[in-house]
């Protein structure tokens, strides 16, 4: 598996689900309008699909990897597009998340 293409797929996932789930918060909460919902509701049927594409045939470990991956993008998406600014718990609790990523992923399995 590589380690380059698994990361790309991670991150791409995360842009597709975090934008989906930001694009339909717009929508919602902020009142811009069905066409954001519905770039949403797209986006984050792109995420389901990119998820498909990691070499890794056991969903449950993709998921539950992707899970630390969301949280660190999650809170990166907050300090790029909605000027959150995290405190050094949050670095804390997302390097952790990382590092369960790693673990979970790149781990010598016998």
């Amino acid at each position: 598996m590589s380690i380059a293409r698994t990361v790309a797929l991670f991150v791409l996932a995360a842009v597709a689900e975090i934008g989906g789930a930001w694009l339909v918060w717009q929508g919602v909460r902020e009142h811009r309008g069905v066409a954001f919902i519905g770039a949403g509701v797209a986006a984050l049927g792109a995420y389901g699909f990119v998820a498909t594409l990691q070499e890794d045939n056991h969903f449950g470990r993709i998921l539950a990897a992707y899970g630390g991956i969301f949280v660190a993008g999650s809170l990166a998406w907050g300090v790029a597009v909605d000027g959150f600014r995290p405190d050094r718990w949050d670095y804390v609790g997302a390097a952790v998340c990382l590092a369960g990523v790693a673990v979970i992923m790149f781990v010598p399995r016998g």
